[in-house]
């Protein structure tokens, strides 16, 4: 059985790479091994799974998924990190299962990855959490589920549906690929340093429609929809459509209402509305 970091073992990793927690790089590590347990739990992965880990840090969650007889692929801007964690592994087994990639999540491409990830499971750094999950969404469509932790704000909005107050463009994007549903609370005590908010899991599945509609025209709609919430779609959508006017016919086009909201519709109403346009 692989030996999880309990919190000495991450302070004592900490202070051998004179590792300060940065907001920065929204670093609050794990500490917490049955918290770990937990989430490779809920996630589900095993033998014959090649998990996509964003944000390594000190190991923590990296030695809980290879505990499963999955492969590893671990990415990590930190170089101090990203050049500490094969060593963590290799004391504790699981190495040969384990590739680090020295980068920035929100630039790496499938080429970039030595396989073809078909789960994604990462502590996110909060600040970039729903830029970094649809960035692999689109840039790795072997990914066919994950299971992220995040602000509980941010997997409210992640995992909201229509007609909620926490429903907007993080919710309608991530339903473009696929199902995502807040699954469970993390309490702040699990981490190091503590955070002052707290935190979800979130899990998705990638959906198998298949689209009418160019994912960035619809994605274009989305913007224009919610970046003034309260107004009608007829307003809302004059800047993307080139007038009102024009806004108002599309949506009578696609069967929505001029006079509704962003808020009301789901993916495949966000889908008619780009369609329109022909």
């Amino acid at each position: 059985m692989t030996e999880l970091l309990g919190p000495a073992e991450i302070r004592a990793l900490a202070a051998e790479l004179d590792v300060r927690p940065t907001k920065k790089l929204g670093q609050n590590f794990v500490h917490d091994p049955n918290t770990v347990r937990r989430i490779v739990d809920l996630s589900g992965v095993g033998e014959g799974d090649v998990v996509l880990e964003v944000g390594p840090g000190l190991g923590s969650l990296t030695l809980g998924l290879l505990a499963t007889g999955a492969e590893v692929v671990a990415v990590e801007i930190d170089p101090v990190l990203a050049g500490r964690l094969p060593d963590t592994v290799a004391e504790r087994g699981g190495a040969e299962r384990l590739t680090v990639v020295g980068a920035d999540a929100l630039r790496i491409t499938a080429d970039d990855l030595p396989a073809r990830p078909t789960a994604l499971v990462a502590n996110l750094p909060y600040n970039v959490a729903v830029p970094v999950v649809l960035h692999l969404l689109a840039e790795l469509p072997s990914l066919t589920s994950g299971l992220v932790m995040v602000q509980t704000e941010v997997a409210d909005r992640m995992a909201a549906g229509p007609g909620s107050r926490t429903y907007g463009v993080p919710s309608v994007k991530l339903a473009w690929y696929g199902k995502a549903r807040k699954v469970a609370a993390v309490p702040r005590a699990v981490f190091w340093p503590v955070p002052n908010v707290d935190s979800a899991l979130v899990a998705f599945e990638r959906g198998d429609v298949v689209w009418s509609v160019d994912r960035e025209r619809l994605f274009a709609v989305v913007d224009a929809a919610f970046s003034q919430r309260r107004k009608t779609l007829r307003a809302a959508l004059a800047s993307w459509a080139g007038s009102a006017e024009r806004a108002g016919e599309l949506l009578e086009k696609a069967g929505i209402d001029p006079k509704t909201r962003g808020e009301q519709l789901d993916v495949h109403q966000f889908a008619r509305i780009a369609a329109a346009v022909g």
